[in-house]
């Protein structure tokens, strides 16, 4: 069994990663994307994606941080993989899911799934740039409008070299609407030798049974699952399923609202917390009637003082 982080792009951040991490049970977390175009980026960059990169390649609580990479272009893919591995990265891993349309239009993520050689010539660039030992994954989801390449795609992935593939359950087209289909990643699992890591609607460890009995890998990536109960990837390993209590989160809003206005590394510091605030209404109804408060405040001192009286 391994357990994985998922990059979530504009959700998973330094902070997230550092709450969600800290409540344990991950084996290693993935960090959002660098959108790579043509040229090698400068290490200010990579730490700004991935302050981590400053303390070894690791969040606090010591899980390792791959960094992700998300474009099309071999050589400079493969130079910024080098960058990525020589500043600390736990092996890099390879973007080749992401359904943003802006991102899409520029050549990146999903719409690469169309055409299983621009996967190949990728991964094939970066294999050969980084060490042999440095692990080189990928992540793709089962195609862009329909599976028709989901298996040719697959194995585009491991003939380039890859060392291991994560999955959406989903094509470019499903976006995130349910239900993940787990019966094609246990037809990729069966096609591949590499390891697959499965991911999508792993949200409680019943969850995570049912994937494992489907996929038939043990590995799973967790996303939105993780951020509505931090606390999944532990219950899963230790295979003892707590309800979803409130009062657990409760301590964690605060810290992370503590956090982010003490580094000041947040713009937006307001909708960044009230982002989580609503992904949480999906898990726990008492966080209905705090994003009911908080959804109009706009300001740094009168969501502090909402928060204050109604997180007790």
């Amino acid at each position: 069994m391994r357990i994985v982080l998922a990059p979530m792009e504009g959700l998973a951040d330094v902070h997230l990663r550092r709450l969600i991490t800290a409540q344990g049970g991950f084996d290693w977390v993935v960090s959002e994307f660098l959108r790579v175009v043509d040229r090698l980026y400068p290490r200010s960059v990579f730490y700004k994606l991935c302050p981590e990169l400053l303390q070894q390649g690791r969040t606090e609580s010591g899980v390792p941080v791959r960094v992700q990479l998300l474009g099309s272009d071999p050589e400079a893919m493969a130079a910024n993989a080098v960058r990525a591995v020589e500043l600390g990265s736990y092996g890099v891993d390879i973007n080749f899911g992401c359904p943003s349309r802006t991102v899409n239009r520029r050549q990146g993520g999903a719409v690469m799934l169309k055409e299983p050689e621009s996967l190949y010539r990728v991964v094939r660039a970066v294999r050969e740039a980084v060490p042999g030992d440095v692990v080189v994954s990928a992540k793709m989801r089962l195609g862009y409008a329909d599976t028709s390449l989901m298996l040719d795609n697959a194995s585009a992935v491991e003939s380039a070299g890859a060392t291991e593939l994560t999955v959406h359950a989903r094509t470019r087209l499903q976006g995130y609407a349910p239900p993940a289909h787990w019966e094609a990643l246990g037809e990729i699992r069966r096609h591949l030798r590499i390891p697959l890591i499965a991911n999508g609607d792993i949200c409680s460890v019943a969850d995570y049974h049912r994937c494992v009995e489907i996929a038939g890998t043990p590995d799973v990536m967790l996303g939105r699952g993780a951020v509505r109960w931090p606390f999944l990837a532990q219950q899963i390993r230790v295979n003892h399923a707590d309800a979803s209590q409130w009062a657990r989160i409760i301590p964690l809003l605060q810290h992370f609202w503590t956090e982010i206005n003490a580094r000041h590394l947040h713009k937006d510091r307001v909708g960044r917390m009230k982002q989580w605030i609503n992904y949480l209404r999906q898990s726990h109804p008492e966080a209905e009637a705090l994003w009911r408060l908080v959804r109009e405040e706009k300001s740094v001192a009168g969501l502090d003082a909402l928060l204050a009286e109604n997180m007790r």
